[in-house]
C-alpha cells in the first residue's frame, strides 16, 4: 500500500480544481496547471479534497498511485504558493544579469552565454553572483535551475561554478609540495 498514495491532497482557499476523468486542472493566483493521470488511476473529489486510488491491483496501478498523488499536490502548492530555486555564483569574474527574456551569464568562457527563460518562469538577479527562479510548474523550475547550473558546475578544488543556494561542495586538497 501507497503511503504517500493513501493521503488525500487537502485544497486551500483561492485554489479551483477540475477533475475531468483522468485530466486534473488546478487554477490559482500564480497560474493555472494542468495534468493527465494515466488510466491505471482513478481521481475523485471526497469533502474539498482530492483522492487518488489505484484502479486495479496491478503493479504499475499501485506505482502511479503515488507518483500521480504527487504530481496533484504539487500542481495544487504551485498555483497558490509557487516553488523557487536559489542558485549562487563562485568565481572570479563570474556574473550574471537578466536582459529582457533571457538570462545572461558570464562565466569564465571566451564569450557570454545568452539562455533563453521560458515562459511561466521568473527570473532574479538579486546580485551579479546571485540567481533566484520562481513558477508555478515545479518541474520546470527544477529543470531550467539544472540547466542554468550544468553549464558550470561546481569544481571540487576551487569550489568555481554555479551551485544551489543549499548545496555542500566537498572540497579536495590541492597539490602538495
Amino acid at each position: 500500500m501507497s503511503r504517500v498514495g493513501k493521503n488525500p491532497v487537502a485544497v486551500p482557499d483561492g485554489v479551483e480544481v477540475k477533475i475531468d476523468g483522468l485530466v486534473v486542472t488546478a487554477k490559482g493566483k500564480l497560474g493555472e496547471l494542468e495534468f493527465r493521470a494515466t488510466e491505471d488511476v482513478q481521481i475523485a473529489r471526497e469533502d474539498g479534497n482530492i483522492v487518488v486510488t489505484p484502479a486495479n491491483n496491478s503493479k504499475r496501478a499501485r506505482s502511479m498511485w503515488g507518483t500521480t498523488r504527487s504530481q496533484i499536490q504539487n500542481m495544487v502548492r504551485g498555483v497558490s504558493e509557487g516553488f523557487r530555486r536559489d542558485l549562487e555564483i563562485t568565481g572570479v569574474g563570474y556574473r550574471a544579469a537578466v536582459q529582457g527574456q533571457s538570462l545572461n551569464l558570464q562565466l569564465g568562457y571566451s564569450h557570454d552565454i545568452n539562455f533563453p527563460i521560458p515562459a511561466g518562469l521568473k527570473v532574479v538577479c538579486e546580485r551579479p553572483t546571485a540567481i533566484s527562479i520562481s513558477g508555478a510548474d515545479k518541474q520546470l523550475v527544477g529543470h531550467f535551475a539544472a540547466e542554468v547550473r550544468a553549464l558550470r558546475g561546481p569544481e571540487p578544488y576551487k569550489g568555481k561554478g554555479v551551485r544551489y543556494a543549499d548545496e555542500q561542495i566537498i572540497r579536495k586538497e590541492g597539490k602538495k609540495k
